[in-house]
């Protein structure tokens, strides 16, 4: 079967090829229908990687948060026509300590080999996951996200010690809002602190205890443990506030994704002998324990509804292309592109 494929040639241009896709005994076809920007996707569009990266990377199709209708299961497992969310990580081994969104081996959508900006998409049965009843399906959309927080929640309630009366989170885009709506249903006898620089975007932020805005911290705020949703420029402001409030032997969770080097005071890392946890990307295991989560906690589908940004109707480059640009000017929430066929 012919399928289309929507590959950035080169930052801000999008060109449409055609592959031809082999149906057999151990893939499934799956059809898209709504997928969500990530800033990993806009970095690659507004060509702000490294030139290297753009040069070995392109022409590729972006995407790696999306959801689809299975339309060919040789091995019967879905039924035709049944919404599942596809996982972007794509292992070729396991490793009995190492998960699978950390072995080198591993390859993933939209970096280094086409996302998900085609007509199918052709994969195993491994890398999908059905969706719970009653989910808002551009919620659906951003699932990869979300289990990018829970996996690193799960890393880092393995390090923090059980002293959790307060734990704090630095960023206030959509990271920091699902990292902390996840804290908080996660550790209900945990005060959640959330700390960012625009007061718009705390407003969001209802199920924090308290919010602060990074230059008006009170002095004597202190917590037992933080994650860093900041990434970019922000890291370093973000990081150094953290290891200056952290209360000693506190676990500090990275999640914030930076293209350059971040300095970091490691004198005070020391001093406090504080733990620091880097986390990155999910695997089949963090989306299967999130619809879990969703059947036990159905507030939080409702909490992520709010984050649901402006939705695009698309059916061309055209289409995706002015999907990208508004979502350049968005404040907060996920801009979701739904596909007509």
């Amino acid at each position: 079967m012919l399928n289309t494929v929507y590959q950035l040639k080169r930052p801000r241009q999008f060109e449409t090829v055609f592959h031809e896709i082999e149906l057999d005994y151990e893939h499934l076809i799956v059809r898209p229908l709504r997928l969500s920007i990530c800033n990993a996707d806009q970095r690659y569009y507004q060509g702000t990687r490294a030139e290297q990266i753009l040069r070995d990377k392109l022409p590729m199709a972006l995407i790696h948060e999306g959801t689809g209708s299975v339309i060919y299961d040789p091995a019967g497992q879905f039924r035709v026509g049944e919404e599942v969310v596809m996982i972007p990580n794509l292992p070729v081994e396991q490793d009995a300590f190492i998960a699978e969104n950390y072995l080198r081996s591993s390859g993933f959508r939209a970096s280094g080999t086409d996302g998900f900006l085609q007509e199918y998409i052709q994969t195993t049965a491994d890398r999908v996951v059905r969706l719970p009843d009653k989910i808002h399906p551009s919620v659906a959309a951003f699932t990869e996200l979300v289990s990018v927080s829970y996996h690193a929640l799960q890393r880092w309630l393995c390090t923090a010690h059980a002293r959790r009366k307060e734990a704090a989170v630095w960023g206030d885009g959509n990271l920091g809002y699902i990292t902390a709506l996840l804290l908080h249903v996660l550790c209900p006898d945990t005060k959640v602190y959330v700390v960012g620089v625009h007061e718009e975007k705390l407003s969001y932020f209802t199920f924090a205890d308290e919010v602060f805005l990074a230059a008006q911290l009170p002095q004597d705020l202190a917590f037992d443990h933080a994650l860093e949703c900041v990434g970019g420029t922000g890291a370093q402001s973000a990081i150094s506030q953290i290891i200056a409030h952290i209360r000693p032997e506190g676990t500090i969770g990275l999640l914030g994704v930076s293209e350059e080097l971040v300095p970091l005071n490691t004198r005070m890392v020391l001093e406090k002998g504080l733990r620091m946890i880097g986390s990155s990307r999910s695997g089949r295991a963090d989306f299967e324990g999130l619809m879990e989560l969703y059947r036990r906690h159905p507030q939080v589908l409702s909490y992520l509804e709010h984050i649901v940004g402006e939705e695009f109707v698309v059916r061309d480059s055209r289409d995706i292309r002015n999907a990208f640009e508004a979502d350049l000017h968005k404040l907060m929430g996920k801009t979701i592109m739904i596909w007509e066929e």
